[in-house]
């Protein structure tokens, strides 16, 4: 079963929550950071993203970047603009974005988990940005940002949760400029506490659905806490901070792809080639968005077209094989325009479903691309039988909105 924790989070007072709440540090670059912490000294970016307070001349993994994040979560929760709840607390954080209501459960998770396979993965990590995360959080002393993670979906925690919030008022409510509805109740009565913690040892498995870095990071560093500190099991450092929601609630946006070129094709010869795969049919001009697995939607020269799979080549039973994006690598990606690895070449490049499929459109009207692929979302089910298999997905498979918004709650593991 999973190890799920309350925990003392530090938290902004209720009139700065507006003002110091952001989004995840993994969603823009540099110049972007700067521009959304631009006048607001108490944006989270200031700790998660540091080096938008220096030239861009410093490095961002200068040691004085990580000291500058040490810096900033001192002061801040020197001034009040973070505070620490008193006792051991479960956070319940619902977010709405449009027809997608999710509520989950604010906790940490045990980093033994992480490595016993109870939390269970679907991505690789980058040894680079699992390196910056961890200097982050050992330089700075906390875990400034949640792993994003799901559960197969209990009665049990829904009728705790959803009582919970009828019988009290939120601590926190507020629309983000994305038009997301953000909402926080404190479970902070020691019996609820007690009560939510019995019902969450019932829980079996973890399925990381974005954070993997987080989540690697934080489980690292507390291995190389123990090492330099001894094993100590009531140690915050032995887990990682996490927002919980069941499976049934979470949506899954497309995550595509554009690509350079033909690879030496003709557009004729590369239709050609397709047709013995697909099923090739002219849309036109008007966006076309797959609407079913082993469906794709092409836009080519100024027109959009639907591949659909021919039979034949949808024999796969393998979690990973069988998924549309392996598919369409298998067939087209490899097999035709010679990308053999997504992560490393560079005439290939992503687009989540949040920016639409008019911006596929976009980049390759301007030249910039030559052809792009829509793709059909990967579901929950896909990711846990994934995850499950002990596999991985290939890259860019997944695209979860709506994004958790930092600096509502913080970690500490010192």
């Amino acid at each position: 079963m999973a190890i799920i924790k309350p925990f003392k989070g530090y938290r902004p007072p209720g009139n700065l929550v507006e003002k110091i709440a952001s989004k995840p540090y993994d969603v823009m670059n540099r110049a972007e950071a700067k521009e959304m912490a631009a006048g607001n000294e108490i944006s989270f970016l200031r700790i998660t993203r540091p080096e938008l307070e220096f030239d861009d001349s410093v490095s961002a993994y200068a040691p004085e970047i990580y000291q500058r994040a040490k810096e900033n979560f001192q002061k801040f929760a020197n001034d009040g603009a973070l505070v620490q709840d008193e006792a051991a607390c479960f956070y319940i954080y619902r977010l709405v974005m449009g027809e997608v209501d999710q509520t989950g459960i604010v906790c940490v998770c045990g980093i033994d988990d992480y490595w016993n396979g109870v939390i269970k993965k679907h991505e690789y990590t980058r040894p680079l940005k699992e390196k910056d995360r961890i200097t982050n959080i050992k330089v700075s002393g906390i875990q400034p940002g949640p792993v994003f993670s799901a559960y197969k979906n209990r009665e049990d925690v829904d009728e705790f949760v959803e009582t919970y919030r009828k019988e009290n008022s939120p601590v926190y409510d507020f629309e983000s400029e994305d038009k997301v509805l953000h909402q926080v109740w404190v479970v902070s009565e020691n019996e609820k506490v007690k009560k939510l913690e019995s019902i969450l040892k019932d829980v079996p498995e973890i399925y990381i659905a974005d954070g993997h870095h987080r989540a690697a990071s934080g489980s690292k560093v507390g291995l190389e806490l123990r090492e330099e500190k001894g094993l100590n099991e009531d140690a915050p450092y032995n887990y990682f901070l996490s927002v919980i929601f069941p499976h049934d609630q979470l949506s899954i946006l497309d995550y595509n792809r554009l690509i350079k070129d033909l690879n030496g094709h003709t557009k004729e010869e590369f239709i050609t080639a397709l047709s013995q795969i697909f099923e090739v049919v002219e849309k036109g001009r008007e966006v076309f968005k797959p609407t079913r697995t082993r469906s794709y939607g092409m836009y080519l020269d100024g027109s959009w077209y639907e591949l659909k799979l021919r039979e034949a080549y949808d024999m796969q039973d393998d979690p990973v094989e069988k998924l549309d994006i392996s598919l369409l690598d298998k067939y087209v990606l490899k097999a035709l325009l010679d990308i053999q690895d997504q992560r490393t070449d560079k005439r290939i490049d992503f687009v989540g479903g949040i920016r639409g499929l008019g911006e596929l459109q976009k980049r390759v009207d301007n030249g910039e691309m030559k052809i792009a692929f829509a793709i059909h979302p990967v579901s929950i089910i896909e990711l846990f039988d994934v995850a499950d298999s002990g596999k991985v997905m290939p890259p860019k498979s997944t695209w979860f909105e709506p994004k958790l918004r930092s600096g509502l709650f913080v970690h500490q593991i010192n």
